[in-house]
């Protein structure tokens, strides 16, 4: 049975989306709009097609037609179908502010919006799944996200700092995080406006002069609105900038964020796997829906001091693991040359995309010639090589076993 598979994924045009990075990569015309995502997994909504001797097939439905077999038993025993997606990103505007829910929560969600009949692609559907979302991100150049709450004292710095804070300061000291948010979350556009119109005035000439690094609140904040209508009312997430962690990742560094912690892309672009999901409760920085009590009701309310991971090297030092609590998934980078070849086995389902230079895997008669942007599955059992004449850099997305 054949066991290594050409594979090509579905590109998303989301708005944030840049315009170059993903047509280069993948060596297609780019044709002036956004390309934001290219998702490599079975997820309904975008499976990645499958090259078979009887043409390309969706990745889901040749998945669904032997899953035991191709999945590995363990895979298959533990969840019955590919549980992770992978994705590229390239992130040119700032995302959504989001967090995402737990399995069990996110299991009632779905059936509940079901059993209201809102349709899944519906703009006011929350849940388009039942699985929950934990990811984990390696960037591939510098990038720049927001991630959980400051730390109490942090915080409040920002806060007392700010003047056209001085009324959520109290709030934060009584009612903590929780308090402090849902009052934000829950304001009037006018109510908001009346703080954060005054802020965004004083700091809009300052950014548009370039007087602010972006490790300040106060970058991302103009750059925020810095296009918009200026009779606009101003968007809630702004707070979110304030109130949480701003990170720079350097090339090679990873960053996992589990269900509950809020957070958000700025600028950059990265490998991302997460649990097989589309399931995003937003918080801001978005024309889209927000459902403020399903928000608040899947938040954890607590400080988070990042952790920056920079994986573990394996494998003759070809293989660098970036582990983390999720069950669904694991990501790798695997960086070869004309020395150095990788030999592989596979527990269950393995998608691998190139991102630098050229390589060929080989499993038993099978074999793929890969250019830059090409991408490939293996199914439980293969044993297979991975080898180049130059130099390759590869990730890998798996389950962990």
């Amino acid at each position: 049975m054949k066991k290594v598979f050409g594979l090509k994924g579905r590109i998303q045009h989301y708005a944030w989306g840049g315009q170059n990075f993903i047509p280069k990569l993948l060596g297609i015309a780019a044709n002036g709009g956004p390309y934001a995502e290219y998702w490599l997994g079975a997820h309904v909504s975008a499976p990645a097609m499958l090259a078979t001797k009887d043409g390309e097939a969706p990745l889901d439905a040749f998945l669904n037609n032997n899953a035991k077999v191709f999945l590995g038993e363990e895979t298959y025993k533990n969840f019955g179908r590919l549980p992770f997606l992978f994705k590229v990103l390239d992130v040119h505007q700032m995302l959504s502010i989001q967090v995402h829910p737990s399995k069990l929560e996110a299991e009632k969600g779905f059936k509940k919006e079901n059993e209201l009949g809102i349709p899944l692609t519906a703009p006011n559907r929350n849940y388009k799944d039942d699985n929950h979302k934990p990811e984990i991100m390696v960037a591939l150049g510098e990038f720049w996200l927001l991630h959980g709450f400051l730390p109490k004292e942090d915080l409040l710095e920002v806060l007392r700092k700010n003047i056209e804070f001085a009324v959520l300061t109290p709030i934060f000291l009584k009612d903590g995080y929780k308090g402090l948010y849902q009052y934000v979350m829950e304001l009037s556009s006018a109510e908001s406006d009346k703080i954060l119109r005054p802020l965004i005035d004083s700091i809009l000439p300052l950014y548009s002069k370039n007087k602010f690094s972006k490790s300040s609140p106060e970058y991302w904040a103009a750059k925020a609105v810095y296009d918009a209508d200026v009779d606009a009312p101003l968007d809630k997430g702004i707070f979110s900038i304030y109130f949480f962690n701003i990170l720079r990742v350097n090339k090679g560094e990873a960053v996992f964020q589990d269900a509950g912690v809020p957070h958000s892309y700025l600028e950059g672009q990265n490998m991302e796997l997460m649990a097989n999901s589309d399931n995003v409760l937003r918080g801001g920085l978005t024309p889209k829906h927000i459902d403020v009590p399903q928000l608040l009701k899947h938040v954890v309310f607590e400080e988070t001091k990042p952790v920056i991971l920079k994986g573990t090297l394996e494998a003759k030092d070809i293989e660098r693991k970036y582990k983390s609590p999720a069950p669904d998934f694991e990501l790798s980078e695997l960086t070869i040359n004309r020395e150095n070849s990788y030999l592989g086995k596979s527990n269950s389902v393995e998608i691998y995309i190139l991102i630098e230079g050229e390589a060929e895997v080989t499993e038993k008669e099978t074999s793929l010639v890969l250019q830059k942007g090409a991408s490939f599955m293996t199914v439980a059992g293969a044993e297979y090589q991975i080898a180049t004449s130059s130099n390759a850099v590869l990730y890998k997305a798996t389950t962990p076993g």
